[in-house]
């Protein structure tokens, strides 16, 4: 696995690997342009979204039905340099039927505690919470 990350000027940044491209950057009241996301931001979105991955695919395989599934995920950090995270909180929100309600739990809690990748590197350091929520 390889990225190239390139300066564009400021502090804006262009993330690369062989088809995909993403900015990051940071707010203006950082110092920033505002013309990305900022990289803790990018490693929220990044954990999201390899939980939400694991989770569509054991809902698939379960036969669960849903047509909406939406991850918030928020982080307390620390007010020291470095600032990094004390603890992240994730919702799953989901239209599923609270009769599989069940389902749904397990299926949230085999990716983050099982599959989920970047779940698992960011434990290393700090609490990960969820709760499931339903639409």
């Amino acid at each position: 696995m390889k990225t190239v990350t390139k300066w564009r000027g400021g502090l804006a940044f262009e993330g690369q690997n062989e088809q995909h491209t993403v900015a990051i950057d940071t707010t203006v009241a950082g110092g920033g342009s505002d013309t990305g996301m900022s990289p803790k931001r990018l490693l929220l979105n990044a954990l999201s979204a390899c939980s939400g991955m694991d989770v569509v695919t054991i809902l698939e395989k379960m036969k669960i039905k849903y047509s909406l599934l939406e991850i918030e995920a928020e982080a307390e950090q620390t007010d020291e340099d470095p600032k990094v995270f004390k603890e992240i909180f994730v919702t799953y929100k989901i239209d599923a039927s609270q009769d599989d309600d069940a389902k749904v739990k397990r299926a949230v809690e085999l990716s983050q505690d099982k599959y989920c990748g970047i779940a698992a590197m960011l434990r290393k350091h700090c609490a990960i919470h969820h709760k499931v929520e339903y639409v």
